[in-house]
């Protein structure tokens, strides 16, 4: 009888294992103009344009007239900007889905043409583009080992 109590758990132990399903949930990749070295986080802050982007929902967050916009391609009045280029803030110890509920502490802590440490972006510059970017185009993560901005928020 023990040996067919022994046989049953472990046939349902197996059966179980086999039926169990994986769920790998990326919800959100970095950009490959976002920093390296922050894969956990959620949002950026720029503040050279005073803007936020959430990584998982691959869109802009900025204040428009008092109203928080969320837009998968930045305005129009930063068509000339350079995500490569920009430093991105990392808000690593925020969760949430409004980081502009700290927007004024953000603004005095990281005021336009703020740098921190070095950064590496995840990938390279698109050739013949001079990195002016409205959109959150994604693609490879290739680059070397690079340093976020140090700087927790």
């Amino acid at each position: 009888m023990k040996k067919l109590v022994f046989a049953s758990v472990l046939f349902m132990s197996v059966f179980f294992a086999q039926a169990q399903v994986s769920v790998n949930v990326n919800i959100g990749t970095p950009p490959n103009w976002g920093p390296q070295g922050y894969d956990s986080s959620r949002y950026y802050y720029l503040p050279d344009i005073d803007v936020y982007y959430d990584i998982n929902q691959s869109v802009f967050i900025y204040d428009n007239s008092g109203r928080w916009i969320r837009e998968r391609s930045l305005p129009s009045r930063y068509r000339n900007y350079d995500l490569y280029s920009g430093y991105k803030v990392v808000l690593t110890d925020y969760k949430g889905d409004a980081p502009y509920k700290y927007h004024a502490k953000h603004r005095a802590n990281y005021p336009k043409g703020y740098h921190g440490k070095p950064q590496k972006n995840r990938g390279e510059k698109p050739k013949g583009n001079n990195g002016n970017h409205y959109g959150n185009e994604k693609g490879n993560n290739k680059g070397g080992n690079g340093h976020g901005n140090g700087k927790k928020h």
